[in-house]
Parts: structure tokens; C-alpha cells; sequence
């Protein structure tokens, strides 16, 4: 098999591929003068996909953009955060096509090519006089230059402390095809999708049945692999678009490059999904959980996000503690196979446990592991080839203080 091989673009963002724009500005859905709506624009229709959240709960923009995208076709993105139309009924539905016709109109693009997305409080309906204000003055912010990216990805911001953006270049058919993408998500975060909006633009001509299978594959190895407190919003999504200005041949499983455009793809899922979880809610450190032997790659992912979600293992992990006692009760209580008597557990470099034995060693070098800003878990059941790898971060004091005053 060949390297695959794929290059970061630094300082790339989400109008690096050919043919869109983004833009974003301040219009008061926050008590803040940070910039709360935005827009991507694509120049040419796009092929496009997307995921949602699995909670049964859906806000009113989901609705709307599934509608937009029954024929796999965007040309334009609106987000708001500040308020996510969520459990807001018919007004709140009437408020999301609304504010879809308003962006079609004012970004010159067919109303049913724009999807619509929210972020925010709960059960609260849009100011829409400060929607439509801000709508109607995003074409004199939107626009293919670096601050366009920086206006949309700050836009889209709600108890964020950093923005989340990534861009890498591949080859496909000898010419240079760019893969970005740009996040928002830092609480309620548990995918099956969590409050978690990411935005996908790439410049390769592909078909749309051939995005949504790799757009769902590579969701469940990245935002569906990261948790920061075990809740799944309403509002969930994640919008992949083409634009095909590349000008390589369609791309599909059979492409002699699909694997290195797939790999290249679920490389930025997975950059924004680990930056969601690095900047979860008050956290001081990623942590990342590897289970390996496990009976399969399912099995192994529900013992690894077990484990990434374990209030106890998160708390032990703020206060640099290395009590394995948290993880290997989180390992057995995930309702996976796994033998009691073969089980390995690393922090880091440093063996805690091995076939299920305690393992001596020093408390002073786990403690200063501890302390820094990425931690590793690894655990190795030695049941079988299954691997997973997952992503969270520790359970802090400020956790709960911003938690407990969200809305005010």
C-alpha cells in the first residue's frame, strides 16, 4: 500500500479551497460585542452533506437545513450564536426560514441552497430585528480573504475561549485540492453529534453519495470519539461542501486517491474534534483515551468514551492523581467484553497496571505527567484487535461555575 500523504496548511482557513467566501459580524444576540452571525458562500452550487444530533429534541434551523439539503445541493451557510432557536415551536420554525430567506436574498443564492444554523440558550426565540440587521449587512463582510475566515469562526462562538480551524492540501489527479474546516463546541459536549457546529469546505470534485458516507465514517472516529460532560445538544451539525473548482476527476471509493483524499478529510474532523475537547468548558488539559484489544473497533469505542466520560477518571485527571482504580472501573462497567485477569493500563509512559496486577511506580513522575496540558490513557485489554481512540479533557472548578451561570 502507498503513503498516503497530505500537507497542514498553516494559517489555512475555511476560504483557502477554491470558490468560497465567509464572513461574520456583531448584530446584539450577545451581551457581548463578540460577532454572533456569519456566513460561508460558496460561488458555484456545492456538493454537500451533513450530520445532526441524535437527541430527539431538535431545534427549528436543523429542520430547515435538512430541507435545504434533500437534493445534496448548498451554495450559502448563516449561522447565529448567542440563541439556538431550540424548543421554541412553530414561531421559532417560522424565525429559521426566515432568517434562510433573508440570507438567500441578501447573498444572492437560491433559498433552498442555504442551510441554517444556531447556537446558544435554549427555549428563547430570536431578536429577529438584530437577525435580519445583521443579514442584511453580511455581503460588505463577507469575502475570500483570511479576515472574512477570522469574522465567520469568531461569529460562531458561544463559551469558547479559541477559535477552531484547520486546513491541509492533497494531491488527487496531480493537482492541489484543499480540505478545511471550522468549529465551534466547548459545553454540552457528547456526540452522537454534541453543543458542537463544525463547517467543512473543499475545493474537489466529488459525488454526493460518496461525501456523506465519508463524512459519516470519519464523524464516528472524531466528533462522535469526544466528550467534555456527557449531554448532546439540540443543535448539533457538521456541513461538509465541494465546490469541485479543483479540477480533479470525481471523486469516489474507487479513485485511485481516494484514500489519501479520505485520510486528509477525517484528518481535519479529527483536529476540530480534539480542539473542541482541549477547549471544553473550564478544562486545563486534553485527555485522550487509546483502548486497544478489544473483541472489535465497536467495542472498543464504547469502552474508550466510558472512560473518556467517567466524572471520576475527568477529576482525577484535574487534580493530577493517578488513581488507575478510576479507569479500570470505568472499563468494566462499560458493558463490553473484556477479561478481567489481561488487562494493561498506561499514563503515558509510565505502567500502572499490567495484566491486571498493580504495577509499582513513581508517584512523583505521574504526578509531574499529570500536570501538563495532554494526558494519555491507554489501555490494553488483550481480548481481541479491536482499537479506539477518544477525546475529552478534566472536570474542573470553573466547570461548574460557568455552567451554573450560563444565562446570566
Amino acid at each position: 500500500m502507498s503513503k498516503v500523504e497530505f500537507t497542514v496548511v498553516n494559517g489555512g482557513n475555511i476560504v483557502t479551497p477554491r470558490g468560497f467566501t465567509a464572513g461574520g459580524l456583531h448584530c446584539g444576540l450577545k451581551n457581548t460585542d463578540r460577532n454572533d452571525i456569519g456566513a460561508i458562500r460558496c460561488e458555484v452550487e456545492a456538493t454537500a452533506a451533513a450530520v445532526y444530533t441524535t437527541n430527539v429534541f431538535q431545534a427549528a434551523p436543523l429542520k430547515v437545513t435538512r430541507e435545504s439539503l434533500a437534493d445534496g445541493r448548498l451554495q450559502a451557510v448563516v449561522v447565529n450564536s448567542g440563541n439556538a432557536n431550540a424548543c421554541t415551536g412553530q414561531q421559532g420554525e417560522q424565525d429559521a426560514y426566515a432568517m434562510r430567506a433573508a440570507a438567500a436574498r441578501e447573498l444572492g443564492v437560491a433559498e433552498s441552497n442555504v442551510a441554517v444554523a444556531s447556537t446558544g440558550v435554549i427555549g428563547e426565540h430570536l431578536k429577529m430585528d438584530r437577525v435580519f440587521a445583521g443579514i442584511s449587512s453580511l455581503p460588505d463582510h463577507v469575502n475570500g480573504a483570511g479576515d472574512g475566515a477570522e469574522q465567520f469562526t469568531q461569529a460562531i462562538l458561544t463559551t469558547d475561549l479559541v477559535k477552531k480551524e484547520a486546513c491541509v492540501a492533497v494531491e488527487v489527479d496531480g493537482v492541489t485540492v484543499h480540505i478545511a474546516g471550522a468549529a465551534k463546541g466547548s459545553g454540552m459536549i457528547h456526540p452522537n453529534m454534541a453543543t458542537m457546529l463544525a463547517f467543512m469546505t473543499c475545493d474537489a470534485a466529488i459525488g454526493q453519495a460518496a461525501l456523506h458516507q465519508l463524512l459519516k465514517q470519519a464523524t464516528d472516529t472524531s466528533f462522535n470519539m469526544i466528550t467534555v460532560d456527557g449531554d448532546t445538544s439540540t443543535n448539533d451539525m457538521l456541513i461538509a461542501m465541494a465546490s469541485g473548482l479543483a479540477g480533479n476527476r470525481e471523486l469516489h471509493a474507487g479513485h485511485p486517491d481516494w484514500e489519501a483524499f479520505a485520510e486528509a478529510f477525517t484528518y481535519i474532523c479529527r483536529e476540530l474534534a480534539k480542539a473542541i475537547a482541549r477547549d471544553g468548558e473550564g478544562a486545563t488539559k486534553l485527555v485522550e483515551v487509546s483502548v486497544s484489544g478489544a473483541v472489535s473497533d465497536a467495542s472498543a469505542q464504547a469502552i474508550a468514551k466510558t472512560v473518556i466520560g467517567s466524572s471520576l477518571v475527568k477529576s482525577a485527571v484535574f487534580g493530577a492523581d493517578a488513581n488507575w482504580g478510576r479507569i479500570i472501573a470505568a472499563v468494566g462497567r462499560a458493558g463490553e467484553p473484556v477479561n478481567p485477569d489481561t488487562v494493561d493500563i498506561r499514563l503515558g509512559d509510565i505502567i500502572v497496571l499490567s495484566q491486571s496486577s498493580p504495577v509499582a511506580f513513581d508517584e512523583a513522575e505521574a504526578l509531574s505527567y499529570l500536570q501538563g496540558d495532554t494526558v494519555q490513557i491507554i489501555v490494553d485489554l488483550h481480548h481481541g484487535n479491536g482499537t479506539a481512540t477518544a477525546w475529552g479533557c478534566d472536570l474542573t472548578y470553573d466547570y461548574v461555575r460557568i455552567n451554573a451561570a450560563y444565562r446570566t
